[in-house]
């Protein structure tokens, strides 16, 4: 044998023995067992995660469906809400709209309010509204000079034909201003005070133009009933009024009514 054909089977052997180790493990073709190994617990790990992902989105799905079922319940509540307050006013306007008044009474009374512009008359319901500043001076309860022709007007409308058999129901109100003046605080202790006491007041000049006594009812609801706000000095001027009802013989007072109303929803 040759000295270069040793060599090179040397060299083969050498070669062999370093490559035998890390091809023991294959037969065949077959990936090694290490790495086969590594790739069963990397599949393992995805399974377990793709598991997890799918419960979370299970959850997440049951909880927007929970959601969704809380939206549509709270969206038919307040439908429902809505529908019971549209109820309402509409019951609520139609028994405001009971004008008892005669057709003769309600045109005098629109007449009423182009004569003296402190007074404004609403054909549906059959209410007066006139401006204290009208009736009274600033902080008093007593029936001004020029107030007195509005009532022995608004007197005769009330005396005449059917309408002399309805009842009226004068209600005072005031704007949100605290009563200051000592001389005023004196007889009108608070704004329910004045605004009771200017109703008192206007129902009695209605008794001296000749209304029965026993047809009328006074109140006083203070400032807070406002029909506009309070912010500047022409708005607030409309609060300070004294609103005059006409009801029917049989009817409740105007606070009765509106028990009456809710009591119906």
């Amino acid at each position: 044998m040759s000295h270069s054909f040793r060599n090179r089977w040397a060299l083969w052997c050498l070669l062999g023995m370093i490559t035998l180790p890390l091809t023991g493990c294959m037969h065949n073709g077959l990936v090694p067992r290490t790495t086969h190994r590594q790739s069963q617990y990397r599949s393992q790990q995805l399974w377990g995660q793709n598991k997890s992902m799918s419960q979370s989105m299970a959850q997440l799905q049951q909880q927007n469906d929970q959601l969704r079922g809380n939206l549509d319940i709270a969206n038919k509540r307040i439908d429902n809400l809505n529908a019971e307050r549209a109820q309402m006013a509409e019951r609520f306007k139609n028994t405001g709209r009971t004008n008892p008044l005669s057709s003769d009474a309600n045109a005098r009374f629109k007449g009423l309010s182009q004569k003296y512009s402190g007074i404004t008359f609403d054909e549906n319901t059959g209410v007066a509204k006139l401006d204290s500043d009208l009736l009274f001076d600033s902080g008093s309860d007593t029936v001004a000079k020029k107030g007195e022709a509005l009532l022995r007007d608004i007197a005769s409308i009330l005396n005449s034909g059917d309408t002399k058999l309805l009842r009226v129901q004068i209600v005072g109100h005031t704007d949100d201003r605290p009563i200051a003046k000592a001389a005023t605080k004196s007889r009108h202790p608070t704004n329910w005070h004045l605004s009771t006491n200017r109703a008192n007041s206007v129902l009695v000049e209605l008794k001296k133009f000749g209304i029965d006594q026993r047809r009328m009812r006074s109140s006083g609801a203070g400032e807070f009933e406002p029909i506009a706000n309070n912010k500047d000095p022409n708005t607030r001027a409309k609060n300070r009024r004294v609103e005059i009802y006409v009801l029917a013989p049989d009817a409740s007072d105007v606070a009765g009514a509106w028990d009456q109303v809710r009591s119906q929803n």
